[in-house]
């Protein structure tokens, strides 16, 4: 589809509800193209994802309500309501942030606010990218792991398992320091029953029962969730859609380092395209869908340079948060003066 077609695609009327929707209509200040168009990854078989935003009423505003986001899984489309897309765009979500770094010709509707937006888009520019892009990043890369060769090694498998213990669990040893420094520790180590499993040691006393079952409860939720890839992986490869996965974690990576490196926010990967669709198309896996050393190489070189350019970028730590509050109330001032 070309431009032109999407925009005539937006008209018809199964896209009625952008026009229609209580909380979407004239209080849309963004619309723009998501997933494989935005990322300029598409093929002859791709689906139109659009992304927006809208404007809180000044009713919400006033009473603190919020509708969040209005999706349309016919379309495949979001668009977030002001304050959540705030919220996100704090915390760098990968999702969210590549909706202010499109091409001009990829807004499909740009308003007042919306525009505002976009210039003030290096606000939300801070050192979480590394952890919200590299994040992602590494869930797709213990996806194809796991769903791959290499899972039927069963010690990688738990050096998998722990490192997406400690890198998603943010803080998690940090809620033991209060009790003893290195009141906890998870390591891998023979088992009679699997070979090998990630075993915890715990050292503390007088440690809260309702704090011990949430962490019980987090970790668990984990594991699970992690069992469950490989189930998900197993139709992943059956359907052959492995290689989408192993595109979008190259894709990650590219933009976290437009962001540390140069400030800026940029979707569309046209110089990574070549190297994106070539990885779409099978060149680092096989008939079976199960990837290449030199794949999984190229995947810990960039996970390398991901923490190097955390560690060496100029970006705050933290994004402007008076810059953002001021903008916010810019914004929700204009409303209430013009809508009430």
């Amino acid at each position: 589809m070309t431009i032109n077609d999407i925009k005539a695609e937006l008209k018809t009327e199964k896209y009625d509800f952008l026009r229609n929707h209580k909380s979407l209509g004239r209080n849309m200040i963004l619309l723009g193209l998501g997933g494989s168009y935005a990322y300029g990854t598409n093929n002859e078989n791709s689906d139109l994802d659009v992304r927006g935003a809208a404007l809180n009423s000044g009713r919400d505003i006033l009473l603190k309500k919020d509708f969040e986001q209005v999706t349309d899984t016919a379309t495949d489309t979001t668009v977030y309501s002001f304050d959540k897309l705030i919220t996100l765009l704090v915390n760098c979500n990968p999702n969210t942030i590549e909706l202010l770094g499109l091409k001009p010709e990829h807004y499909l509707y740009v308003g007042k606010a919306g525009r505002q937006l976009l210039d003030n888009r290096e606000i939300f520019l801070s050192q979480r990218a590394a952890h919200s892009f590299g994040g992602y990043a590494n869930q797709q890369l213990r996806r194809l792991e796991n769903g791959s060769a290499r899972s039927q090694d069963q010690h990688l498998r738990e050096q998998h398992l722990l490192k997406v213990l400690n890198g998603v669990t943010d803080n998690f040893m940090g809620k033991f320091a209060k009790y003893h420094q290195n009141a906890v520790s998870m390591y891998i180590d023979k088992s009679e029953r699997m070979g090998e499993e990630i075993y915890v040691d715990f050292d503390f006393k007088r440690y809260p029962l309702r704090d011990f079952n949430m962490i019980l409860a987090e970790t668990s939720a984990i594991e699970r969730e992690y069992s469950k890839l490989g189930m998900r992986n197993s139709k992943a490869i059956e359907h052959g859609k492995l290689e989408k996965h192993a595109m979008h974690l190259v894709r990650l990576y590219y933009m976290a380092f437009d962001i540390l490196e140069r400030r800026k926010i940029v979707t569309y990967r046209e110089e990574e395209h070549d190297l994106l669709m070539s990885i779409r198309n099978g060149a680092f896996s096989n008939e079976r869908n199960l990837f290449s050393d030199e794949f999984y190489e190229m995947a810990d070189g960039l996970e390398k340079r991901l923490e190097y350019a955390e560690k060496n970028t100029d970006l705050p730590k933290e994004p402007d948060y008076k810059r953002i509050e001021d903008f916010v109330v810019s914004v929700n001032r204009e409303i209430l003066k013009e809508r009430g």
